[in-house]
């Protein structure tokens, strides 16, 4: 395997035929060629002295088909990991009962997911930018393994000490894969397949989370007997302890020019990528809207339980399947988002009508919850945060993979798992806000209220949006060089 550094990607690997003074002509500092307007003077006399950026006539280029089966050993890894979030809050009443618990700490554990998340971040970031996919993912997958085989020893009414401290361990080890997917994206796949293959990363997110939401509710009941509750925990914890994966690091040869340039660009430190991200006026308007939408998704994925269970009595298995009717449209709209994506490369008019729609159908659920007939709920609950654009349905969780690839057109060549993991900071500082909000709301004024507040919070978000500007530094280094070969 090649060294992925800038000696590989310039001189005779793109043309054999190619003199030495070809080569050397070609190893231009960035002062001497033509530099695209995102790259200030000041970084330029950063990195003009220090590295060699690759001409569009030098680059060497190549997409590996096995980038496929990466992606899918990923998706799996990353289900592991969200399949857990949810799943105590999910069967709220039931854990209750058998720890004999508030139900502010079975809230709680799904908190611990954003809590945890918004300090490790920062350490994250830092090994996925010095380190690599490889050791960043193994680092999340020993923890999420760790953690859920803790709470096997949990499997006892006085032991919800113990169960928490396990849940937590795999929320501490999200840090560590839940901004992998653009980083994977656009370190594995070509500029015309880097959006799609970023909402497939994000799907297994969600399909943990799917399965989150409905595994639990198949698998532990609300008996009667506390031991028969306890055997029936102990085949949730067992079973989920016995899953793992493992992620492969990325390949010998950029997929695409941008991600070549970018690669020859990655000798500046995580500190000044961090102070930049900071300074952009489109990523911090990025933040706050991304982290308003996300958060509204994580209030009520924590509390479904709590609402579905005010109005339908005995339907804990309903709201686990409605719960999971709101992800599997997601992903359905998070894999198609990225197709149109790459086919039109309108990341901020996506985001937009996305976003907007999003809200309308927020509306929908809101006053249809109480209607009396739980079927209407599942149809409205399958439309929350859905949009009709391009007679595709697109849904509130198809946001996901929109602001991960806006946010690296925004920010590049800053590392994506860099801008990635910030966003997801963002996401659960707004998480545990709203869930907080959202929780004590629904116990002073009831739902109908709490959903109208998460309506007029996502309205702020979708105005935040529309004034972002569309600042595609990406697509612009990309158009400025050679495109790669399927090989």
């Amino acid at each position: 395997m090649l060294p992925s550094t800038p000696d590989t990607l310039v001189g005779s690997v793109a043309d054999p035929r190619r003199s030495s003074d070809d080569l050397n002509t070609s190893k231009m500092t960035i002062a001497e060629q033509k530099i695209p307007s995102y790259l200030t003077p000041e970084k330029v006399e950063e990195l003009s002295t220090a590295i060699p950026i690759p001409t569009a006539q030098s680059i060497n280029c190549k997409v590996y088909k096995r980038r496929w089966i990466i992606l899918g050993i990923f998706v799996l890894y990353s289900m592991s990991n969200s399949m857990q979030w949810i799943q105590f809050s999910i069967i709220s009443n039931i854990v209750k009962r058998y720890y004999n618990v508030d139900s502010y700490f079975i809230n709680l554990t799904s908190m611990i997911y954003m809590i945890t998340y918004i300090p490790l971040i920062f350490p994250a970031s830092w090994l996925l930018d010095k380190l690599g996919l490889r050791v960043t993912a193994i680092i999340g997958i020993v923890g999420t393994a760790a953690g859920s085989w803790i709470k096997v020893g949990a499997v006892s009414p006085d032991r919800f000490v113990v169960a928490f401290v396990g849940h937590t361990i795999v929320a501490m080890s999200q840090s560590c894969i839940l901004s992998l997917p653009a980083r994977l994206a656009a370190v594995w796949f070509g500029p015309d397949q880097v959006s799609t293959a970023c909402s497939l990363g994000v799907f297994g997110n969600q399909l943990g989370i799917a399965v989150g939401f409905v595994l639990p509710t198949l698998l532990v009941f609300d008996h009667v007997s506390l031991d028969d509750i306890g055997s029936d925990i102990a085949v949730m914890f067992y079973g989920i302890a016995g899953y793992t994966t493992l992620l492969l690091e990325s390949p010998p040869l950029p997929p695409s020019a941008a991600q070549a340039v970018q690669r020859a660009a990655e000798t500046t430190s995580f500190v000044s990528s961090l102070r930049r991200l900071m300074g952009n006026p489109g990523y911090i308007l990025l933040l706050v809207s991304y982290g308003i939408n996300v958060g509204v998704f994580y209030a009520i994925s924590t509390l479904l339980n709590q609402v579905i269970l005010s109005h339908y009595q005995n339907a804990t298995s309903d709201a686990g399947r409605i719960g999971l009717t709101i992800v599997l449209a997601g992903m359905v709209g998070s894999a198609i988002s990225g197709f149109v994506l790459d086919k039109t490369h309108k990341f901020k008019e996506t985001t937009l009508v996305l976003y907007g729609l999003s809200l309308v159908c927020m509306v929908i659920f809101t006053f249809t919850l109480n209607c009396g007939n739980i079927g209407v709920v599942y149809f409205t609950a399958g439309l929350l945060g859905p949009v009709v654009w391009l007679c595709f349905r697109f849904f509130m969780t198809g946001y996901l993979p929109v602001g991960f690839e806006l946010a690296a057109e925004l920010t590049y060549p800053e590392p994506e798992g860099t801008s990635a993991g910030i966003l997801n900071a963002a996401v659960q500082v707004f998480g545990i806000a709203l869930t907080s909000i959202y929780g004590w709301q629904l116990d002073l004024v009831g739902d109908r209220w709490t959903n109208v507040t998460m309506c007029v919070i996502l309205a702020v978000g979708a105005v935040l949006t529309f004034i972002i500007k569309s600042d595609l530094r990406r697509q612009a280094a990309t158009k400025h060089n050679n495109r790669p070969d399927d090989q």
